[in-house]
This record gives structure tokens, sequence and C-alpha cells, in this order.
């Protein structure tokens, strides 16, 4: 059953680096056509690079640390601001004070989650 379940995870792991390279080309292809680069484009590919090496860390390791899905919600959180920004909704202010607090949130426990102020005791090796 083991066997089964790894060969599931790396065909679905083809699966989603194939869609990822993929939908890198599309987005450099829209680039090209709408001549112009802004920062949303750019945040996006680093999403899609970050999903890469996600992809990469969890073939080496068989496991993923909290670490990159944190990095991505950061980035895509960015990119959200950054989109809803331009809208002339008032409301829109609602959303990105709470994105802003979540990223707030995201990187103090990346900082301190192996720190002995949060109680949380290192492994042993």
């Amino acid at each position: 059953m083991d066997n089964v379940t790894k060969t599931i995870q790396l065909i679905l792991l083809g699966i989603i680096l194939a869609s990822t390279v993929i939908a890198v080309g599309i987005e450099i292809r829209t680039m090209f056509i709408n001549e112009s680069v802004t920062l949303a484009d750019l945040l996006l590919l680093f999403l899609y690079l970050e999903v890469m090496a996600m992809v990469r860390v969890f073939w080496e390791q068989q496991s993923i640390s909290i670490s990159l899905p944190l990095l991505i919600a950061i980035t895509a959180l960015s990119r959200f601001i950054i989109l809803q920004g331009k809208s002339l909704d008032p409301s829109a202010l609602i959303y990105e004070a709470g994105a802003i607090l979540l990223i707030a949130v995201a990187i103090v426990v990346l900082r301190l989650r192996h720190s002995e102020k949060l109680g949380i005791s290192k492994k042993k090796k």
C-alpha cells in the first residue's frame, strides 16, 4: 500500500510540476503580448518559482516543511494586495488590512517557530 501511495504522490508531483512550467510559459507569453511587466506579474512568476521549489523539496525529502507553503501564501497575499489596490472600491481596504495582518503573523511565526520565547523546544538530533 505504501508503494501505491508513493507512486500516486510522484505522479501528482509530476503533474503539478508540468502544470507550473506551462503556466510560467503562458505568463511570459502574456507579458510579451502586452509589452509590459508589472509587479503583479513578477509576484506571479515568483509564486510559480516557489511551487517548483516545493516540488523539488518534496521530491528529495518526501515531506514538506511549513516554511515553503507559508512563503507561497505570503507572496500570494502580496499579489492580492497589489491587485486590490488598483480597484477604487473603499471596502478593498478591509481586505488589504486583513492580508497585511496575515502576512505579519506568518512572518512572526516563521521567525519564532523554534524560539524558546514561544515555549517550543527544538527537536533533538
